[in-house]
């Protein structure tokens, strides 16, 4: 029982009575638990920045949805407008992942006030724009987008 057991393939390795003769006195484990924590630290700090950067895409993604539904939408009130000569005074259109409903106001002078809703499935968003159309031209002239 007293004896240590070495790796036969190492030419110096054999069976020996003596202790090791070269003990680290525990020198392994706080250096081990050291390299562990530099690991852990440096592991942590790059899953934050991974899941940071997902959520800075996913808010990218949805702002940019937001604005094409918004310009899509003003396009076709504005083929509805130049067509028909007046807008309708509620409205709807249906998107791929959302809803956008437009209502307008009646014109004052030679500018005629619009409001959209917008109401995306994705995460429950909702947003609000409000656009000023011109009644000679029958096109828009002002954009105001707010949450």
């Amino acid at each position: 029982m007293g004896k240590r057991l070495c790796c036969y393939s190492l030419p110096f390795c054999q069976w020996t009575a003596t202790p090791m003769k070269n003990n680290e006195k525990g020198f392994t484990y706080p250096l081990t638990l050291c390299l562990l924590i530099l690991f852990l630290l440096f592991f942590s700090g790059r899953v934050e920045q991974l899941l940071s950067g997902r959520k800075m895409a996913q808010e990218t993604k949805i702002i940019q949805l937001e604005e094409y539904y918004f310009l899509s939408s003003v396009k076709k009130v504005e083929v509805i407008f130049q067509k028909s000569g007046t807008l309708p005074i509620k409205g709807t259109f249906k998107f791929g992942k959302g809803t956008m409903d437009y209502q307008s106001e009646t014109p004052i002078g030679y500018s005629q006030k619009v409001n959209f809703t917008l109401q995306l499935n994705i995460g429950k968003v909702t947003a609000n724009g409000r656009g000023y159309f011109d009644t000679r031209t029958k096109r828009l002239t002002k954009w105001l987008e707010f949450k």
